[in-house]
Formats: C-alpha cells, structure tokens, sequence
C-alpha cells in the first residue's frame, strides 16, 4: 500500500500496563475506503489498538498519524495537547462493546447530542440529521424511544447512527456483537455492511469469522501485542502461513 495514500499510518506503536507490553511495536496503515479486521485471541491487543487510534489509550511509543493528524505519547499523557486530540475525534467515529447510551434521552437526542455539542450544529439541524441516521440504520419507528426501550441490537444501532452523525472519515468498531443476543448480531451487521458498500474506512476487531471473510479487504491476526500475518481474507482463512494463526483459526472455525 502506498502510505501517501493512507488514511491511518501507525508506526512503532508500544503500549504496556505496568509491566505488561500489550502492544509490542505495531506498524500498520490502512488506505481511504479500506476495511481493516483485526482478529486474535483475547489479550492479544486488538482492543487496545484502536483504543490508541482514537486517543483513548495513552502510549509509550511510536505515533499514530490520521488524515494529516500525528498522534504521539506526548498527546495522551496527563497535560497533554487536547487539541490534537479533539481533531483526531472529530475524524474518528468509535462503537464499543458496550453501548454507552444516555439512558435519560431518546434516540434521536442521544444521536443529535455531538454535532451539538462537538460541532455547534443547531438543534434542529443537529435532530433532523440525527433521524435521517436513525433512518439509515434501519430506526425511524424507534426516534423517539429511550434505551431502556429498545433492544440490545437497536441499541447498538443507535450507537453506529451517534458515531455517524459527527460526519467521521473512519470508523472503528471494538468487537460491536460481542454483548448481543445471537439473533441480534445479523442486524448490526448488516449495518456495518452497508457502510463497507459505501466505502467507509473502517477498523472492525470482531470474533465473527464468517462476516470478517465477507466484508474485510485485509485481515490483521494480532498474538501476544504484534501483528502476527495479515493479507486479503480469503488467503489468510484457507492458507495461513504462520503456524499460530494455523492453530488459532483451526481452533475458533470450529465453532
């Protein structure tokens, strides 16, 4: 991939708790339009990453550079530059495990809250954009519904719409099925499909093998903090190389 090219460009990224190294000098860039799945054991630090890719995570090493934006430890440590980190926020839109709603406000309210509050939309600008989000995530009926009222599938969709509606050039999602029911996966899947057909730049960790096949143009394999193999889905999922990802694959396709 030529860099120049790249939407996300991740050099030398060291990340430890303690004394534990959780990321072990990750190198990566992903290209506008590319959709990137990490995959690996838990623990391997496919979380962490795109934790640091949104400034999350503070970093002991390396930088992160987005759409012109270099992130570097010096921007996530305490007293750090806010500034750059509220740029790159603004160009990355993030749907975790958990779905991280108010409970106190509608849908449509919890959508419209961050171009009001990040991007000093108006408000009716901001709910109007807000339900036509809701619309395209497949909840137009369910607006004006609180959380408590939805189920945990609408409620990730919800969730996607937020993230949307601050008009991000990459999005980023933590393992978005790992805290639904069975039948509710395929929903928010088919969300993040569409948003693949539409050529969104996306960083996916997820455990859905089948749905990382489909829709990933490159899959990353993450053991023990560092990128292990990557390539195009269909090679890593039938021919892997390395002798880990052989194991790992063997053991989580059985499922």
């Amino acid at each position: 991939m030529n860099d120049l090219l790249a939407t996300i460009r991740i050099e030398g990224l060291r990340k430890s708790f303690g004394k534990h190294q959780v990321l072990d000098g990750v190198s990566m860039s992903v290209a506008a339009g590319e959709v990137v799945v990490v995959i690996g054991a838990s623990g391997s630090g496919k979380s962490t990453l795109i934790r640091c890719i949104n400034g999350l995570e503070q970093f002991q090493g390396g930088r992160i550079a987005i759409n012109g934006f270099s992130l570097g430890p010096d921007h996530t440590q305490p007293g750090g530059s806010q500034g750059i980190l509220t740029e790159i926020r603004k160009e990355v839109g993030m749907v975790f495990q958990q779905f991280n709603l108010f409970p106190h406000m509608t849908a449509v309210d919890n959508v419209a809250l961050g171009p009001m509050r990040v991007r000093k939309l108006p408000e009716a600008a901001a709910k109007a954009r807000a339900e036509k989000l809701l619309a395209r995530v497949g909840l137009k009926e369910h607006a004006h519904k609180y959380p408590a009222q939805l189920s945990g599938g609408q409620q990730q969709r919800v969730a996607i719409a937020r993230a949307l509606a601050m008009e991000p050039r990459v999005m980023l999602f933590d393992e978005p099925t790992s805290a639904l029911d069975p039948e509710m996966i395929g929903e928010v899947l088919d969300v993040v499909r569409a948003l693949a057909a539409e050529n969104m730049t996306m960083v996916i960790v997820t455990h859905e093998m089948g749905f990382a096949k489909e829709v990933a143009d490159r899959v990353i394999y993450m053991d023990h903090g560092r990128i292990l193999e990557q390539g195009h889905p269909t090679a890593l999922f039938d021919n892997p190389i390395e002798p880990r990802t052989r194991t790992f694959l063997s053991r989580v396709l059985k499922h």
